[in-house]
């Protein structure tokens, strides 16, 4: 069974034992389908799940008091691969796509995607090149060609004077 990593508890909140975890996931609001998570090594049911700005707040079963949730801060909160939620036709778990062979059109290796920026207007590509060199390259149909995750491929079309630098 493989872990993911979903989040990391930053804080502890009131006297009651919850917790304030900051989400590695897009959807916060996830935690109120899931009836179990993994801090590091053991599992805990959610009791009840709550949100401030970009924060859950969780309280779970076992952890009643300030104290042992203080001795649960920086642990990382993982859940199941199981729990994973089934993606649309066309979208990709981050960590599926890592290290994933990047060609340009003409079908030229470019390297490997070394990773997902997702802070920025639209997710921008990471690819290391075999010389060690990044490229970004913005993850919109105007770029982005192909995806094969069956090979673990994809073809792209360089925004112009990428390379040219």
């Amino acid at each position: 069974m493989e872990k993911i990593l979903i989040g990391k508890i930053v804080n502890v909140v009131g006297l009651k034992g919850e917790l304030k975890v900051y989400c590695y996931t897009d959807r916060k609001e996830r935690f109120e389908e899931l009836e179990q998570i993994w801090l590091e090594d053991r599992t805990y049911s959610i009791q009840r799940a709550r949100y401030q700005g970009n924060v859950a707040i969780l309280k779970l079963r076992g952890i009643d008091d300030r104290n042992q949730a203080e001795a649960q801060k920086n642990k990382g909160v993982y859940i199941e691969e199981a729990d994973l939620e089934r993606l649309p036709e066309g979208t990709y778990y981050v960590r599926d796509l890592i290290g994933t062979a990047v060609s340009d059109e003409t079908g030229k290796p470019l390297g490997s995607l070394s990773d997902v920026i997702q802070n920025s207007a639209q997710d921008l590509y990471e690819v290391k090149t075999g010389e060690g060199k990044k490229i970004l390259i913005p993850a919109v149909k105007e770029f982005i060609l192909d995806i094969d995750m069956e090979r673990k491929s994809m073809k792209v079309k360089l925004p112009e004077g990428l390379l040219d630098l």
